[in-house]
């Protein structure tokens, strides 16, 4: 019969590579790990592991068995936890995952109204970006993960929640529909896997606020005084923008309008962007999220045409929506997001009254 203790061992020694490290991750002895994998062999009545000195590798079956592990797991985790919720959500775990604006303008506000109504419900937070984030949700790592993705052409979940301004133009959301898959057109827009919902199947998405891309202009230029500006009016600009790695969607958003940015410096800190384009080096293109939680001295921020929006959606799994914890967790996310939202939309109203 196969345990679940088993399992977090095969896991373990997967993911580690060898019996002592896995035996230094679960917090035992190596000979204790070499035991249950035995015991787990025995059940399985297959060879999981092979092993060549002190490395370790998975047997065909192996693979397949850490493939179910995770799932399995999860489920069991699922009962543990509602059992737990009976008496009245006098106990819980949420292990939350979240991209770094996410974290800075959305997370605290949720954190503090399930403590509030909650205070046994013990909460972590790490951040990682998607797929990063995704990948940790699917291998059991955490059960909530907050990410993002742009859009498809007209999709009909692009104007969802809106933060301020119109609806955007099919030709628009086919311009954000990009490969990036961080923050967005700025810091953190990472290549591959973070746009549309690749990769998200069979998980539920929670859908939070639609979050408009905006440009960040030195106080003190040209375009600084209109409603908003226009991604080809900036084509000779110095750009601030992510990593080589981070800054695909940038790129193909640009390109998209006629023209490649030139990238003078890259940064992946949100407050040095402003602080470089605050000092007149540069312009940058910014997710509203990004700037909820950096004072923007010396900086002006103006919608972009055409205009480039992304879904920040929590992500758990099936199983896991059911957890009263995990449950509780998403309304208080959900809560913290309309106020974010809302906030967003009067700013965006105060600033058209000012212009």
């Amino acid at each position: 019969m196969i345990e679940a203790r088993h399992l977090r061992v095969l896991r373990a020694v997967a993911a580690c590579g060898s019996f002592s490290a896995a035996a230094r991750e679960l917090g035992c002895t190596q000979p204790a790990v070499s035991q249950q994998m035995r015991a787990l062999e025995q059940s399985a009545g297959t060879p999981l592991l092979l092993r060549s000195g002190r490395d370790t590798r998975l047997t065909q079956a192996g693979e397949a068995l850490l493939r179910h592990a995770a799932g399995v797991l999860a489920g069991l985790a699922a009962a543990e936890e509602e059992v737990a919720a009976i008496a009245g959500l006098r106990a819980g775990r949420v292990r939350l995952v979240s991209f770094p604006s996410g974290s800075s303008a959305l997370v605290p506000g949720a954190l503090a109204a399930l403590r509030a109504g909650h205070p046994g419900i013990e909460v972590s937070l790490v951040e990682a970006e998607p797929p990063r984030s995704v990948d940790m949700l699917r291998s059991g790592d955490c059960d909530i993960a907050l990410a993002f993705r742009y859009p498809q052409a007209a999709a009909p979940s692009g104007d969802r929640a809106g933060r301020g301004g119109g609806a955007s133009s099919p030709s628009a959301a086919a311009a954000a529909a990009g490969r990036g898959a961080g923050e967005g057109p700025g810091p953190g827009a990472g290549a591959g896997g973070g746009t549309r919902d690749a990769g998200w199947e069979g998980l539920v998405a929670r859908p939070l606020l639609t979050d408009r891309l905006v440009a960040v202009l030195p106080d003190g230029h040209r375009c600084a005084g209109a409603g908003r500006v226009g991604l080809a009016e900036l084509a000779e600009e110095t750009w601030i923008a992510g990593c080589p790695r981070c800054r695909s969607h940038l790129v193909e958003v640009c390109e998209g309008t006629g023209f490649t940015p030139r990238i003078d410096f890259a940064t992946d800190d949100y407050p040095a962007v402003v602080g470089l384009v605050g000092a007149g080096l540069g312009v940058a293109v910014l997710p509203e999220l990004a700037l909820a939680s950096v004072r923007p001295r010396g900086v002006v921020t103006l919608p972009v045409e055409p205009a480039v929006r992304r879904e920040v959606v929590a992500l758990t799994l099936p199983d896991l929506e059911r957890v009263p914890a995990v449950a509780a967790m998403l309304d208080r996310l959900e809560s913290a997001a309309a106020r974010e939202a809302s906030a967003g939309a009067e700013s965006a109203a105060g600033r058209e009254a000012a212009g």
